[in-house]
């Protein structure tokens, strides 16, 4: 049935005003006692037929504020379906009275069985009671929204079949309602990501790990073909040497072409020998297994001063440090790396060597007044230096940093972890 518009019942009453008013003047010629009732007859109608039209005006006013509402509801609704993170909100009884169409999928119940359900539902029993602290303080501090489950970020969560899995979880909002507190969370199921992370983190310790057997394996290989070159060639071409003096020395006198060939012999054996042991040091200094590192460090920077003539300091802070082979490879082969890089590029006139041990950690610093370099700049193609440096430290659980600037210089800074030292009783 039709309802009738405003314009209708305004148009009734009209009429109805009218014939009513007709009716209180025939009453004036009638009696005075019946002519009063007449008009208040008449005028009560009137007084009931517009409260009457306020009436159904309300009521229908009411709808439309009901059918918007419902509109409003649904479109509402329609936005917490289609989000891709679960949203559960919970009374301050820790009951639930929102749970959308993500949640039902993480936790596989649907929501008509969980509206009104306890949220510990949701949680591993060892878990709850923590759980419940933690929501009723954050209700009492009245905090801004932050995720659950403290610096981790991380809850554990349970689903219907009994599984846990993890949940990184946010409250992302507190509000009151006719006296009563309800709480919004979001949720995400982060099963997978911990899993690609647990992935990615065995595979980085892996090629760790096959790096720095690769790493010690070089150094092997460079120490024996070192020694070799030291022991075997550099023998071989001592005797050679020894030989040619001998020539020399019994050479019968008045044959000075003779004798200027065995000069000319001499002096290439000479240079010969000292270009074998320049390799062999290149390669690995025997000192470095002989000596130990610090020796080494004076001999690398002292021969670097002497090929490049920039002038260097070298800064030790212990002098009888004993580190293990790796570390005292890698150190050597750090500052090595750096002052060839300074030689190449720096065009410096200075260069700061220190080694020195701080806490746990072994700090190795290499700092120069050269030109300096923009570290956002692309890397060259075919330059791996400060990749290596950074290689060699996180081998050893170490990290560089390279510092630099245009006109400003460049500081290497490698830091190694190192095992203190155990106080004798």
């Amino acid at each position: 049935m039709r309802t009738p518009g405003r314009g209708s019942i305004f148009v009734a009453i009209t009429l109805l005003a009218l014939a009513l008013a007709c009716l209180a003047a025939a009453a004036i010629f009638a009696s005075a006692q019946t002519g009063w009732l007449i008009a208040s007859a008449a005028g009560g109608t009137v007084a009931g037929f517009v409260a009457l039209w306020r009436l159904r005006r309300e009521a229908h006013a009411r709808q439309l504020a009901d059918r918007e509402s419902r509109r409003s509801e649904r479109h509402f609704r329609g936005m917490l379906d289609s989000a891709m993170d679960a949203i559960v909100t919970v009374d301050d009884n820790q009951r639930v009275v929102l749970f959308n169409h993500a949640a039902e999928t993480m936790f596989g119940w649907p929501s008509d069985e969980v509206i009104g359900a306890p949220l510990a539902r949701f949680i591993p029993a060892r878990y709850r009671d923590a759980h419940a602290v933690q929501v009723e303080r954050f209700g009492d501090a009245r905090t801004a929204p932050r995720r659950m489950g403290g610096s981790l970020r991380i809850v554990t969560g349970l689903r219907r079949n009994g599984e846990e899995f993890p949940i990184d979880a946010s409250i992302s909002s507190q509000i009151e309602e006719s006296g009563k507190r309800f709480y919004t969370v979001i949720l995400r199921d982060i099963t997978a990501r911990l899993a690609a992370e647990e992935a990615l983190r065995r595979s980085k310790d892996e090629l760790q790990t096959l790096g720095a057997a690769a790493h010690m394996t070089r150094e092997q290989e460079k120490s024996r073909i070192a020694r070799e070159l030291h022991d075997e060639l550099g023998q071989l071409l001592t005797m050679l040497q020894m030989d040619v003096a001998w020539c020399k020395q019994t050479l019968p006198y008045g044959n000075e072409a003779f004798e200027a060939r065995l000069d000319r012999m001499e002096k290439l054996l000479k240079s010969t020998i000292a270009a074998t042991r320049r390799i062999a040091a290149d390669l690995r200094p025997l000192m470095l297994d002989d000596l130990g590192l610090v020796p080494s460090l004076e001999w690398l920077v002292e021969n670097f001063s002497q090929r490049t003539g920039i002038a260097c300091a070298l800064s030790i802070g212990e002098r009888d440090l004993e580190l293990p082979t790796a570390h005292a490879s890698a150190i050597f082969r750090i500052v090595q790396e750096s002052l060839t890089n300074i030689a190449k590029h720096a065009q410096a006139t200075h260069a700061d060597i220190a080694l020195e041990r701080d806490g746990d950690e072994l700090v190795v610093r290499v700092e120069d007044d050269g030109v300096g370099f923009s570290p956002a700049a692309p890397r060259k193609p075919s330059s791996f230096g400060l990749f290596g440096l950074r290689e060699r430290a996180s081998l050893l659980g170490g990290d560089a940093a390279i510092t630099s600037a245009p006109g400003a210089g460049t500081t290497v800074e490698v830091r190694l972890p190192i095992k203190a030292p155990v106080a004798s009783a």
